[in-house]
C-alpha cells in the first residue's frame, strides 16, 4: 500500500477491525518513511453492477458516485458516515438481488426511500435533483406527499 502523502511503498498496519457487520475490514496504517497515518478499507469484490441509464446506455456502477450524491443531499444534516455506509450496503445487496443490470430509476427511487427514513430534508434535496423539479408546484406536491 503506497503512502498517499509521500508515495513510499512501505507502510505498516497499526490497527484492523471489521466494519459493516463483517463485510469489510478497516485498517489504520502508518508510512514507515514519513510517519503519515491513514485509513484503508478492504471489501469483498462482488460481481459488478451495470447501470442502465434513461437513454438505454450502459455504464459500470460506481459506489463513490452514489455516496457523493447521498452526501450532497445530507450536507449540514445530522447524518453520520456509518449511516450512509449502511444505506449503501443495504441498497447494493438489494440491487444485486435484482440482477447484474439495474436501471437508474430503481437506483434513484431506492435511494429516496432510504433517505426518507433517515432524514426528510435530505430526502427532499435528493428528490429535487433526481426528479428534476421544474417549478415550485412540483416541489410543493412532493412536500405534500411527505407531510401525508
Amino acid at each position: 500500500m503506497k503512502c498517499p502523502k509521500c508515495k513510499a511503498k512501505t507502510t505498516r498496519v497499526l490497527d484492523s477491525r471489521e466494519t459493516e457487520e463483517g463485510k469489510s475490514v478497516r485498517r489504520r496504517r502508518e508510512c514507515t518513511k514519513c510517519l503519515y497515518r491513514f485509513t484503508t478499507f478492504e471489501r469483498i469484490e462482488k460481481n459488478n453492477l451495470i447501470v442502465i441509464k434513461r437513454n438505454d446506455a450502459r455504464e459500470p456502477y460506481f459506489r463513490d458516485k452514489v455516496e457523493k450524491g447521498i452526501w450532497r443531499a445530507c450536507e449540514k444534516r445530522p447524518v453520520t458516515q456509518a449511516q450512509i455506509d449502511d444505506i449503501i450496503q443495504t441498497l447494493e445487496d438489494k440491487w444485486r438481488s435484482v440482477g447484474k443490470e439495474i436501471p437508474t430509476e430503481i437506483i434513484g427511487e431506492s435511494i429516496m426511500d432510504e433517505l426518507k427514513k433517515l432524514d426528510e430534508v435530505a430526502y427532499i434535496r435528493f428528490a429535487s435533483v433526481y426528479r428534476q423539479f421544474k417549478d415550485i408546484e412540483s416541489f410543493q406536491k412532493e412536500l405534500e406527499k411527505l407531510i401525508e
